[in-house]
């Protein structure tokens, strides 16, 4: 079993480094989806956001349904038992080892974040089955070499992994590199493994979405883009993407409900085997 508790020093550090008169994604994302683990100023940018496109809070829970149910085909279907979850955010319910371990205790999850302070979190709160592992990697999707390295203390690259790249890659802001540093996670991976991969679009929403991203970026939080469907569509490039392709997260495969045909959310995704 790998657990660990809150260092002190490092929960001491990390808040002292944080300026919480600007707000942050990770803790405008546990906002809206109900968490507690947020500032004033990150509640009072999530309501901006929300006053102009309401249907925020429901984008970030059809997106974490969606990471449900990609875990779940992985696990069952596909027969994945390790999974490198990128972008990590603070934890809230539902995270990719609680559906993982749940399905398979044996599963192996190693977690990715910049942020000192959701590690800190992530450490307290994320811990794993008897059975399984559950690790933490401080480290930029931009230094995927860092990553990689780190990451293959726990995970086993010659045997199929689950890369978990959910609502992250739209803080690249440059496309070439964003388009660089996935392919060099895909390309450490083995036949058989898998991009499950969200992204921001504008595709829903036109140019309210485009405004509200532009007033998050010059208002000094974290910098974030949107892109169209054909632009996500190229993380997949060299992959087999899966039906029903790149779509609203909502849309990806959804559970049978009395509700009707889900409403389409403003994060697409997908999920692509890698051969």
């Amino acid at each position: 079993m790998t657990e660990h508790s809150p260092d002190s020093d490092a929960t001491d550090s990390a808040a002292a480094s944080l300026d919480l008169s600007v707000p942050h994604s990770a803790r405008v994302w546990n906002y809206w989806l109900g968490g507690k683990d947020n500032y004033a100023a990150d509640r009072a940018a999530g309501d901006e956001v929300i006053n102009t496109i309401p249907d925020i809070p429901h984008g970030a829970r059809a997106e974490r349904a969606f990471l449900t149910r990609v875990i779940r085909h992985l696990v069952l279907d596909a027969g994945i038992r390790q999974f490198l979850d990128v972008g990590t955010g603070l934890p809230t319910m539902d995270n990719t080892h609680e559906v993982a371990q749940d399905l398979a205790p044996e599963s192996r999850i190693v977690y990715v974040d910049n942020d000192p302070l959701v590690m800190v979190h992530a450490r307290a709160l994320l811990t794993s089955t008897p059975e399984g592992a559950t690790e933490y990697v401080e480290a930029d999707l931009r230094d995927p070499e860092t990553i990689l390295a780190a990451s293959a203390r726990t995970l086993d690259f010659t045997r199929p992994i689950g890369l978990m790249l959910l609502g992250v890659v739209n803080h690249i802001m440059d496309s070439a590199e964003s388009y660089r540093v996935v392919g060099r996670l895909v390309q450490a991976l083995p036949p058989g493994s898998y991009l499950a991969l969200t992204h921001s679009t504008a595709e829903v929403h036109g140019e309210p979405m485009l405004r509200v991203m532009r007033e998050m970026n010059e208002r000094g939080g974290t910098p974030i883009r949107a892109r169209t469907r054909q632009e996500i569509e190229g993380y997949f490039e060299g992959l087999d993407l899966l039906e029903p392709g790149v779509v609203s997260c909502s849309l990806w495969r959804p559970e049978q409900t009395d509700l009707g045909t889900p409403t389409e959310v403003y994060l697409f995704g997908g999920l692509g085997r890698i051969r």
